[in-house]
């Protein structure tokens, strides 16, 4: 298996102009709430669903994730963990708006894919995930190691 350093650093080849960074910034947390979101929407048998308000499709998608954040590198992997926390809050909030979850999530995916091609068209290089899909995942854990680092917290080693 490849190191998560590997893929850090493949990820950040792609994504050096300020401009570009800053947008994945807004841009990456808005795609993955977004599909959490999408997810959260799709009904689940009835049987399963009247055993808990949290069982549904996007927080089984976040614990999907977050195995496999965690056979890359599980100092990366627990923080994740926290961010899919504050993700499961905020879209169970958003889920009581009043316009429909799907909707919702829907709009802001598109809009946010948007920001991420005129990202990647200001950088003049192809979105990682162009040449493995497995960069979406990597997306969130590049953010989440540069927050580490300005924390100076110990990374060295993910």
């Amino acid at each position: 298996m490849r190191s998560v350093q590997s893929w850090l650093d493949e990820y950040s080849e792609s994504h050096q102009n300020r401009i570009n960074k800053t947008i994945h910034w807004v841009c990456v947390p808005l795609i993955l709430l977004s599909i959490i979101g999408l997810l959260w929407s799709i009904p689940v048998p009835g049987h399963l669903a009247a055993r808990s308000l949290l069982l549904n499709w996007g927080v089984v998608f976040l614990i999907a994730t977050l195995l496999y954040y965690f056979m890359l590198s599980w100092r990366l992997a627990l923080g994740m963990t926290l961010v899919a926390l504050l993700a499961i809050v905020i879209i169970f909030s958003a889920s009581h708006l009043p316009v429909s979850l799907w909707r919702l999530s829907l709009a802001v995916f598109v809009a946010a894919w948007v920001g991420q091609f005129i990202g990647h068209k200001i950088e003049g290089r192809k979105p990682s995930f162009f040449k493995d899909l497995q960069f979406l995942l990597i997306g969130p854990l590049w953010l989440l190691a540069a927050v580490y680092r300005q924390l100076h917290m110990a990374i060295a080693r993910y």
